[in-house]
């Protein structure tokens, strides 16, 4: 079975292991599986991958009611700076697709990520009205985004 994430990879040999405990070694890693647990409603992964320093900010119940309540349809990964290997910071932007309340639905985000005694964690994140995402050749204005979202592009990454 492929990982929710996207990244086209067996859910073992993915997110399965962090998913489990195993440390992610990249910051981006860290955040296909934050999508995942999402995905599988592992509300103890997403809670226990929070940045300790900012983790009591986080309202655990609107989380955990989005995720249940999210039909979640797919990740793109948009942008990575930094997060590493020998990196203590990075950043992941993102889009998330879902279905929620009868409509289709895409949360962009720039997520910061901070290293801590070797293990990544969310610090947090800066939604963005639709961030850009790369394609081949710029679509028609009629034609549908890339993103996913369902909508046009010219009233999605477009506008």
């Amino acid at each position: 079975m492929d990982c929710p994430c996207g990244s086209g990879s067996p859910f073992d040999d993915c997110c399965g292991p962090i998913l489990a405990g195993a440390p992610a070694a990249t910051a981006q890693a860290l955040m296909r599986s934050r999508y995942t647990a999402h995905v599988k409603r592992d509300f103890d992964h997403i809670m226990g991958t929070h940045d300790p320093a900012t983790r009591g900010a986080v309202d655990e119940a609107q989380t955990g009611t989005w995720a249940q309540q999210s039909e979640w349809r797919g990740l793109t990964i948009i942008e990575t700076k930094a997060g590493g290997l020998s990196d203590q910071d990075g950043t992941v932007t993102f889009a998330a697709r879902y279905h929620a309340r009868g409509k289709d639905m895409t949360h962009h985000e720039v997520s910061r990520f901070r290293k801590i005694d070797g293990r990544w964690f969310y610090v947090d994140g800066r939604t963005t009205r639709g961030a850009p995402v790369r394609a081949e050749a710029k679509p028609e204005r009629n034609a549908a985004c890339p993103c996913g979202s369902g909508s046009k592009y010219k009233r999605c990454h477009g506008a």
